[in-house]
């Protein structure tokens, strides 16, 4: 037996109410095929000692106890705690960090509890407690009626966090480190973190090896944290280190999309951990990124073709699967551990893991190398989540938000569920008020911690609000659909910070010139919607990834341009960014270059071309330069050909264009869309034409 077959002995032993395998999975976070495993090894034991078995249904899982399950407690636990009880060392170390990682005070009941020892068993470790933190520069305080705190600088708080867990950090989330099993130090959706880091190491061409890469991402989650249980760092000293860029770009894109304040204080102590790193001479970067998204554009639009579900105009989506796909052809490719949540998911969604399989040669025009199984799950996964996201923005779902770590990661928290579900959320509260939950006040709760004597089923999610997590919500809304009937509702909300915002946008664009005036109007007032609505989060991603129309402007466009062939069309879209200073010449001859080394991928729709390259190839600003021929010219891509528009694009980095990317190919979808451009008098009505458009579909 494992520890968590040890603790469901434990909680049968003490359990009244009914109890099934789904409520186990829920509570330990794994499948409930795993728990099933978990049950089969207690009933194992139960029968070699000839001990009435636990009998589990098939159908919904219910777990019937038998009448002499408690005179069985001894033969299972005994032993079995025994093997698993934590060393003293061991103990040492977790009570250590639980100590470190509290924001506030916590009691050595607390302690006791998440070591499943005694209070006295605490009491008697403490004193050795003390001393390991005090060799570390920390000092803990006691109080009568508080418990314990740390008297100490963060810095030293969080380097005492990090050697606790560094010597044992292995396969990312798969880390067998004692301490990581007991206290959550580390904070943020690793792979989110991991493609962060993997982009700003290309751009800057700093080459970490394997060990170096895990050593900041676990420096970068206990960082994201701390600050968001509002554990800032105290003030560093500025120091000239050439990795000052390269630390600034990592922080400014995980405040972005970890949701996290980051703080100056942050980039020195960020740069100085930096400057030790150990980095390899390695020039291998990976210069296919736009291929790999114009890839998964076209996979998202052929996996919605069979699915019969239009999962185009979901930018996660988009954005989500390209970052997949990129670390899937990274060299080395990316480990993906087995996950339990990953295959009770597919379980489930057997149809769209087929479907997935069947759309594998989009991608294998890309890349030869045949993916793995686990690569392919979390493809799957992807898929399921966009799924789940589409079909859930339409429940006007009544639901009650409980979070464990303040008002802060609530409002978090609360801005990711309305991106993408139609929630009504009636209440906000801390952990310990969902026993006054009443049965009436909402439909469901949507929890970051595991709930105990609540009246209303709940999900249990993380704070980094993953695709996993958007699975589990959607798994309980499909739960509560088919187990009871649900009102109709009007959402009483009135109109949102996001629909206030998409109406005032057209009308001040429409108005105020030039549109960079425009732009800070927008800024401005986005800003004041969002403060009244009390949203704290800037979440328009036009603000750091504008959209087309923003980039494609009438002095953009060229009509009626004379071209001899695809290479004549290409060096004209690009020669008026030369011109402007977007880009340099070598930016124009890589792109000609990249076309007749991998063909014409630059092809994204029939009739329309986007020939780039990569940001160190001569790229100045982020930019477009789009042209209409006089007569169209073959590229080489039968059902394309031939091409009538060709735009240019300027990448600076690998996010800030993505928004105007991702509404480019969802208009270029549309055949009326590609006649207006076609029949347009000249580049103010394609103009006009693109902004419309785009209005229209985000």
């Amino acid at each position: 037996m494992n520890q968590r077959s040890t603790k469901i002995v434990q909680l049968l032993s003490r359990e009244k109410d009914e109890i099934t395998v789904a409520g186990f999975a829920e509570y330990f976070d794994v499948s409930q095929k795993t728990i099933r495993n978990d049950l089969k090894e207690i009933n194992h034991i139960l029968k070699s000692n000839k001990r009435q078995l636990l009998d589990i249904s098939s159908g919904g899982g219910m777990i019937s106890i038998p009448e002499d399950f408690r005179e069985s407690l001894s033969l299972l636990l005994e032993e079995n705690f025994n093997n698993y009880r934590l060393s003293k060392e061991e103990r040492k170390k977790v009570a250590a960090a639980l100590i470190v990682n509290s924001a506030d005070y916590i009691t050595l009941a607390s302690i006791a509890d998440r070591l499943q020892v005694s209070r006295a068993t605490v009491i008697n470790d403490l004193k050795d407690i003390k001393l390991f933190i005090k060799e570390k520069g920390l000092t803990v305080v006691s109080h009568a009626n508080k418990g314990l705190r740390i008297e100490g600088i963060e810095s030293k708080r969080r380097k005492f966090l990090y050697d606790l867990l560094k010597p044992t950090v292995q396969d990312y989330e798969n880390s067998k480190n004692v301490v990581s099993w007991h206290v959550n130090v580390q904070a943020g959706d690793q792979s989110v973190i991991q493609k962060i880091l993997s982009e700003q190491e290309c751009r800057y061409k700093r080459s970490l090896s394997d060990s170096s890469f895990r050593e900041i991402v676990l420096f970068l989650r206990i960082l994201i944290n701390r600050n968001q249980i509002g554990e800032f760092l105290e003030n560093q000293i500025e120091k000239n280190s050439d990795n000052y860029l390269f630390a600034l770009d990592i922080l400014k894109v995980i405040a972005q999309y970890c949701d996290v304040t980051i703080t100056e204080n942050d980039i020195y102590y960020f740069c100085a951990f930096l400057d030790e790193i150990r980095y390899v001479n390695n020039e291998a970067f990976n210069k296919n990124a736009m291929i790999i998204q114009m890839i998964t554009r076209e996979y998202i639009t052929n996996i919605s073709t069979e699915l019969g579900i239009n999962l185009n105009e979901d930018y996660d989506f988009f954005e989500n699967l390209s970052n997949h796909l990129e670390s899937i052809f990274s060299a080395p490719p990316m480990d993906y551990p087995e996950v339990d949540i990953v295959n009770e998911v597919l379980e489930d969604n057997q149809d769209v893991l087929e479907v997935v399989i069947n759309q594998l040669p989009t991608i294998y025009k890309f890349q030869h190398r045949k993916l793995t199984d686990i690569e392919i799950k979390y493809i799957a996964v992807h898929v399921c989540a966009a799924i789940e996201r589409k079909k859930n923005k339409e429940v006007p779902f009544r639901v009650i938000l409980v979070c464990h770590a303040g008002i802060g990661t609530s409002i978090l928290l609360l801005e990711k569920l309305k991106r993408h579900f139609k929630f009504r959320v009636v209440d906000v509260i801390s952990a310990h008020e969902a026993m006054n939950i009443k049965q009436e006040s909402a439909d469901f709760v949507i929890s970051t911690v595991p709930l105990e004597n609540c009246s209303l089923e709940y999900v249990v999610v993380s704070v980094a609000f993953n695709d996993t997590d958007y699975i589990r919500v959607g798994n309980r809304i499909d739960a509560l659909r088919n187990s009871r009937a649900l009102p109709d509702r009007l959402d009483d909300d009135g109109i949102s910070a996001r629909g206030l915002i998409d109406k005032i946008t057209p009308v001040i664009y429409d108005l105020i010139e030039p549109k960079e005036k425009a732009n800070g109007v927008m800024r401005e007032l986005r800003s004041v919607i969002r403060h009244y609505f009390k949203q704290s989060i800037e979440n328009d991603a036009d603000i750091i990834s504008p959209s087309l129309h923003h980039l494609l402007r009438a002095s953009d466009i060229e009509v009626d341009v004379e071209c001899t062939d695809w290479e004549d069309a290409v060096r004209k879209s690009g020669n008026p960014l030369v011109e402007k200073g977007y880009i340099e010449q070598s930016y124009v001859e890589a792109m000609v270059g990249s076309i007749k080394k991998y063909g014409p991928y630059i092809v994204l729709a029939k009739g329309f071309a986007m020939p780039h390259a990569e940001v160190e190839e001569g790229s100045i600003r982020l930019g477009m330069h789009f042209i209409r021929l006089k007569e169209p010219v073959i590229f080489g891509i039968k059902d394309a050909d031939p091409i009538e528009f060709v735009c240019c694009l300027s990448v600076i980095d690998h996010k800030s264009y993505l928004k105007a990317f991702f509404n480019l190919i969802n208009m270029l979808r549309d055949d009326e869309y590609r006649q207006h451009l076609h029949e347009a008098k000249d580049s103010e009505e394609i103009a006009r034409i693109i902004e419309q458009y785009e209005y229209n579909i985000v």
